[in-house]
Formats: C-alpha cells, sequence, structure tokens
C-alpha cells in the first residue's frame, strides 16, 4: 500500500483508509464481522482507520465504534504499530439523531473517555472536533484538545465541516494537521470555498467524508455513465473510479470510505493502483456537475 504523510507530521499512513461508521450505527453487521473487515483492511496494508465517539446508534451507545476498533486491532495477530487510528468528538446522537455539542466540559469528558475506550494505554493518534457549534466560540471549544495535546493525552488535532476562516482560527489555538469536510462528485463545495486549495497551501491533510455521496448516490453509482463507463473500461468497480477521481483532485486528499464487508474494503484498496487521467476526471466533473 502506497503512504501519504499526515499535514506536516512526519507520520505517514496508507493512502486509502477504513471509515468503520457502518459498523456501529443501527443496521450494524455482527460484531464478528465488523472486526473482519478491520482485520482485513490492515492485512491489506490499510494503516489510517476514522472513527468518532457518535458512530453508535443513540447516547446509550456511545463510543460504540472506538471500543470496536481498539478490539480489532487487540486481537488482531500482525503488526499494529503503525496503525493510526483517527476518532471525533463534538456531536451527539439523542435518540439517534445528530446534534452538535462545543461545550467545552462536554468536549474535556468525551476526549477522556475516548481515550479510554481506544484503550488507554497510548495517546489518542489523531482527535478532530467533529462540528463547529454556534454556541461556543471556536476558540472555547478548542480549549481542551490543546490541554489534551499537553497533558499527553492527544498526538495530533483535526477539524472536521469547518470553513478556511475557522479553520485559521483553529490553527491559532492548536496546530491543527486535517481536515474532514464532506466532498465527493456531487458535492465539490470544498474546491469552490478555498477549503481544499488551503489544505494544499498549508500542508493539511483532507479527509473526505461520504465519498460516495451518501446512501441515495452510493445504490446508483452504476446509472452515471461516465462513471460506469470508465469502470468498464478499466475492469474495475464504479466505487473504485469515484476513489481514484479523489486521489486525482490533489494530493492532500486522504479518501475513508466505509466498509462493514471484507469484499467493500477489498475493492476499495484497490484504486490506489488506478491512475485517472486529467481528461477522465474532467468528463466525471462535467457529468455529475449537471
Amino acid at each position: 500500500m502506497e503512504t501519504k504523510q499526515l499535514g506536516n507530521t512526519g507520520v505517514y499512513v496508507s493512502t486509502i483508509g477504513l471509515g468503520a461508521m457502518p459498523m456501529s450505527l443501527s443496521n450494524r453487521p455482527p460484531e464478528s464481522q465488523s472486526i473482519n473487515v478491520i482485520q482485513r483492511a490492515l492485512e491489506l496494508g490499510v494503516t489510517f482507520i476514522d472513527t468518532a465517539d457518535s458512530y453508535c446508534r443513540d447516547e446509550t451507545d456511545k463510543h460504540h465504534n472506538e471500543r470496536l476498533v481498539h478490539k480489532a486491532l487487540q486481537s488482531y495477530n500482525g503488526d499494529t504499530s503503525n496503525v493510526m487510528v483517527a476518532t471525533k468528538g463534538g456531536l451527539m446522537r439523542p435518540n439517534g439523531s445528530w446534534t452538535r455539542n462545543g461545550n467545552p466540559n462536554h468536549l474535556r469528558e468525551t476526549i477522556r473517555i475516548s481515550f479510554e475506550a481506544l484503550g488507554g494505554n497510548k495517546p489518542i493518534d489523531l482527535w478532530q472536533y467533529h462540528a463547529p457549534d454556534p454556541d461556543y466560540t471556536i476558540e472555547e471549544s478548542l480549549t481542551p484538545a490543546k490541554e489534551a495535546v499537553r497533558a499527553g493525552i492527544i498526538r495530533f488535532v483535526g477539524v472536521s465541516n469547518f470553513s478556511v476562516e475557522q479553520i485559521k482560527r483553529a490553527r491559532d489555538v492548536v496546530d491543527i494537521v486535517s481536515v474532514q469536510n464532506q466532498y465527493n462528485p456531487w458535492q465539490r463545495q470544498p474546491e469552490f470555498d478555498g477549503v481544499l486549495e488551503y489544505c494544499e497551501t498549508e500542508g493539511l491533510t483532507f479527509l473526505p467524508w461520504s465519498p460516495f455521496g451518501g446512501s441515495r448516490r452510493h445504490e446508483n453509482l452504476q446509472d452515471i455513465p461516465a462513471i460506469a463507463q470508465l469502470a468498464k473500461t478499466k475492469g474495475v468497480s464504479v466505487y473504485s473510479i469515484v476513489l481514484a477521481w479523489l486521489l486525482a483532485k490533489s494530493p492532500c486528499i486522504l479518501p475513508i470510505p466505509g466498509a462493514s464487508k471484507i469484499s467493500s474494503i477489498e475493492d476499495s484498496v484497490r484504486a490506489v493502483d488506478l491512475q485517472l487521467s486529467e481528461q477522465e476526471v474532467q468528463i466525471i466533473d462535467r457529468e455529475t456537475a449537471s
């Protein structure tokens, strides 16, 4: 598996990561299946796993995904010393919905619980503030992360769903190495709002969430002629084409496709060896923009 640097940290991770969210929502697969998926990803060379405290069914189930990822790593027979687990905090799951909570006291507590859920024996590799809460300033909400870095509980810090201006404010509080915003062929806001360019210029890693456009798009990628034709021509899946499109868009992009089946992660990693020409990227751009 090819690797790329996480921000300017000097730490290198796999070019394709694993999004663990599908393993912990209301329609989650059996735990044994999820563990097999995570461990298969490791066998394939994946060394970056994305999780969050809110990847769960509801508030009674909080931190489920983090504990699951830790369990899979602990029971893996191979070497996991170079595996980086990125988690997030700042979203709540009341009755299964999604709400923001940037209260510094809440974030201090959830960072502590995330640290324990991930094993409690080494710093959280990457902790990301999940989404800015308008009820609190960015400075207030990121102070707990700054404290946790100083205390050795967090190694690196990232932000999610942030604008360029918000990223700049965050960097005044604590060193930021990554940005996780929605980005796919149908939601290309990071191209237009300057976030992607800013990450490239500043050496930040960009983690695109919802790379396949959400459940509705995910189930109908075969119906997009440009994507379907490229997949047929190159002998790969439509999902590999979308991941290759992301990789072609910027060297700072690290896709984190979700998976709950072994076949899914096996398919995703194939995108690392897939090269799209500038013309092919433009064809996808034009078709999905309409």
